[in-house]
């Protein structure tokens, strides 16, 4: 009923095919019901989470003029309120094109808004349309359902167009034929508005599940509040991070022991690589049958290239299976297929959730180069991967942030599998450093509270790299810091680093949860000797 409320309310204040609506919002049910809506008016959804900074909003919302926003008066997260209203004027002025802002409350129940222009509570601003019916309007396959945005971390956002068919057929397969997502099922993904999975989240609604939604900290109780929830509600399938089982897996959880989770079927990992002890904690500790399934894709597709099989085996370390009806290969640097060595993740042919467009693009000159520009009319995702014997995927890092010690390239992720394996150490970074006319290797790490980087830890480090992959992975420095700079979706941003290593300007550093983390790496003395 609230979905049709505010289609009715919406339509009521002029909101009609193509408009965009915004949602500067937490993953509550506000925020689906919103998206629901709009989508049956033909409006064009575009969200992001009240973390955002000021520029941060303004840079995406700014650029697609939005008529309506809707807003929270504040947040929860790791046991703090947080309050948006000072932030929220400052947006609301920076755009002109809004008129109307709808405020949910949720850290007040009647919050205060005489400092916001154009606001109406939400309950105020649906009250004259209680009770309406859903109708929806009938549109083209390929009519804008979403504008998503880049991460902004090398300058202005751009700003994805995905269609409604395309999207939702895409998620219709992965989820009931990848994912095993079924009627009655309780999907539940650790997720903000501001992340593309939020999207693939909702879109589980039409395998007629039903949305388990979490707003706040995954790691309050080390964690276990997770699955107290996957316990309380049935929860079926879990979405989650490798950052957060790896995460886990250091406080020491096993939730096999404290938990029942007889419901759950499938968990999912996606945002960074799934480390092969990622594999090995999560059916030792968490359940031993399950179906594990590492998923990779992004917000350009809305969707994955590859992700599980329920139905197939898993293999450790990698993920499952290429994406049904998606022409998945991997190129060497002629552009030739390959099989069992790494190179260029591309598809060769078109499939339903590629983007109808970019925002402000009208010669779809930056579509073409975002994904069309290394290898005519074949999609380059920028994932430096490998195809196994067995069709599974390896994937080692974006293809852009890959090393080359000697001229020989090597994934990001590969380094990590080995650093993550020891406790003492929270998590890692790695660059690429131009060093006498070469490139030398260099690790950051973040180590757990009393740890010291000794020169045991150090040569422990060095070590275990060597002996599982090859002396050219073994970093030339490594080097303790206190923080690592992520984006707001919780990926580390390697090529931000590496450009202030370089002393390079990082464009844009509001995309980032923490630019302040940017500094530490400013300047370092022990990167300028040998």
């Amino acid at each position: 009923q609230l979905v049709a409320d505010l289609a009715a309310a919406m339509r009521g204040m002029g909101v009609t095919v193509g408009d965009r609506v915004a949602g500067f919002m937490p993953n509550m049910p506000e925020a689906v019901a919103a998206m629901l809506a709009a989508a049956s008016l033909g409006a064009v959804w575009s969200s992001a989470s009240p973390d955002f900074g000021v520029q941060g909003v303004l840079d995406r919302f700014g650029q697609i003029t939005p008529k309506l926003l809707l807003a929270p008066d504040g947040y929860w997260y790791g046991g703090r309120a947080h309050d948006v209203k000072a932030k929220l004027a400052e947006i609301i002025n920076g755009l002109p094109s809004l008129e109307k802002v709808v405020v949910v409350p949720y850290l007040d129940p009647h919050p205060d808004l005489s400092g916001l222009n154009k606001a109406v509570p939400l309950a105020e601003f649906i009250a004259p349309f209680a009770g309406a019916e859903l109708s929806f309007c009938r549109l083209p396959f390929a009519h804008p359902l979403v504008i998503m945005f880049s991460s902004g971390t090398t300058g202005v956002p751009k700003c994805i167009i995905h269609g409604a068919g395309g999207t939702l057929l895409q998620h219709l397969k992965e989820h009931q034929l990848h994912s095993d997502i079924r009627p009655d099922d309780r999907v539940f993904y650790f997720t903000t508005c501001g992340w593309m999975m939020w999207n693939w989240l909702v879109s589980a609604l039409a395998s007629e599940a039903c949305l388990l939604l979490y707003d706040g900290s995954p790691t309050l109780e080390r964690g276990g509040i997770i699955f107290d929830y996957a316990d309380a509600e049935g929860m079926t399938f879990l979405g989650t991070s490798a950052k957060w089982l790896d995460a886990i897996a250091k406080f020491g959880l096993r939730p096999v022991e404290t938990h029942r989770l007889d419901r759950l079927r499938c968990l999912a990992s996606t945002g960074s690589v799934l480390a092969p002890e990622g594999f090995d904690f999560v059916y030792a500790a968490i359940k031993k049958d399950l179906c594990l399934s590492s998923i990779s894709g992004g917000t350009d597709i809305i969707s994955c290239f590859m992700l599980g099989n329920p139905i197939g085996p898993v293999w450790r370390g990698e993920i499952q299976t290429r994406g049904l009806g998606m022409k998945v290969m991997v190129y060497d640097e002629k552009g030739q297929p390959i099989q069992g060595r790494k190179g260029e993740l591309v598809c060769v042919q078109a499939f339903p959730s590629m983007p109808v467009g970019f925002w402000n693009d009208p010669t779809g000159e930056k579509y073409h180069n975002a994904y069309f520009a290394k290898y005519p009319g074949v999609w380059t995702h920028g994932d430096w991967v490998e195809l196994t014997g067995h069709n599974g995927v390896i994937v080692y890092g974006r293809s852009d942030a890959t090393l080359n010690p000697g001229g020989v390239r090597i994934g990001t992720a590969e380094i990590y599998r080995q650093v993550e394996a020891f406790d003492q150490i929270l998590e890692a970074l790695v660059v690429g450093q131009d060093w006498q006319n070469d490139v030398r290797i260099v690790l950051f790490v973040r180590l757990r509270e009393g740890v010291e980087l000794d020169p045991a830890l150090v040569e422990a480090i060095k070590r275990r790299i060597r002996d599982n992959t090859t002396p050219r992975h073994v970093p030339a420095k490594v080097i303790a810091i206190t923080d690592i700079p992520r984006t707001r979706s919780g990926k580390i941003v390697e090529l931000a680093v590496r450009d202030v290593v370089h002393g390079r300007q990082v464009k844009n550093q509001e995309a980032l949860a923490n630019p302040e983390a940017l500094r530490l790496f400013q300047n370092l003395s022990e990167l300028e000797s040998g």
